[in-house]
């Protein structure tokens, strides 16, 4: 609860309403787009994530690929019981492609375990949501206040410290240098959180489901 609280304190400067038509633009807010007016959510939010799933929390923080490797198979698996890895595509087609890299068109019937590796690697923050909107597609489930504060706070860091990088590779100044290595830092750190926070989400809310004993659907509508 104190850890919980501490995080929240970090992120009132966030806006808590929900994406604005403008967030959710291009493949990564597009992604978002269907799930913005939902009203169900998770079980947890991501801010008790660390406290509820401890474990997962720090295990999908020191051993990011195969946590997500793991991850992706074991949602899957829960939408649909039984199908190994045969609904496997990269980025479950949410981020769409790129030229001729499309999703369902790059060996993943083949090669999904070695596939989903080089997705976690190569597109770690596309990863980890696409898991996750796995079983909010599953369960229509919105994006709750904490979620879209961490979004957010994890996007502006990322952009403030492209920004930074572009001004450094632009100046001699080494204070600049300084500045963008450690808001990199800070933006990477927060990264890893954000990413295991929504990891150890999607682990809980599955063991919940299955908990319940929720019927499991026995087709997926996207493949």
């Amino acid at each position: 609860d104190e850890l919980e609280r501490k995080t929240m304190s970090c992120l009132f400067c966030f806006s808590k309403e929900r994406l604005s038509s403008s967030e959710v633009k291009g493949k990564y807010g597009g992604a978002y787009a269907p799930f913005i007016h939902n009203n169900n959510t998770y079980d947890i939010t991501m801010c008790q994530a660390p406290c509820k799933e401890t474990l997962c929390w720090l295990g999908a923080m020191t051993c990011f690929c195969p946590a997500q490797v793991h991850m992706r198979h074991k949602a899957l698996n829960h939408v649909e019981p039984g199908s190994g890895w045969s609904n496997y595509k990269c980025c479950q087609g949410y981020f769409g492609g790129c030229c001729c890299l499309q999703p369902g068109s790059m060996c993943e019937s083949t090669c999904p375990v070695p596939c989903m590796c080089l997705e976690a690697c190569l597109c770690p923050g596309a990863a980890v949501s696409a898991t996750s909107n796995v079983i909010r597609e599953r369960y229509q489930l919105g994006l709750d206040e904490d979620d879209v504060r961490l979004i957010r706070c994890s996007n502006c860091l990322f952009f403030f410290s492209m920004c930074l990088s572009v001004i450094s590779c632009l100046t001699e100044c080494e204070g600049d240098d300084a500045l963008a290595s450690c808001v990199n830092t800070i933006s990477d750190v927060v990264f890893c959180c954000v990413s295991g926070c929504m990891t150890a989400q999607v682990n809980h809310e599955i063991n919940f489901r299955e908990q319940m004993g929720t019927p499991q659907r026995e087709e997926m509508e996207r493949w």
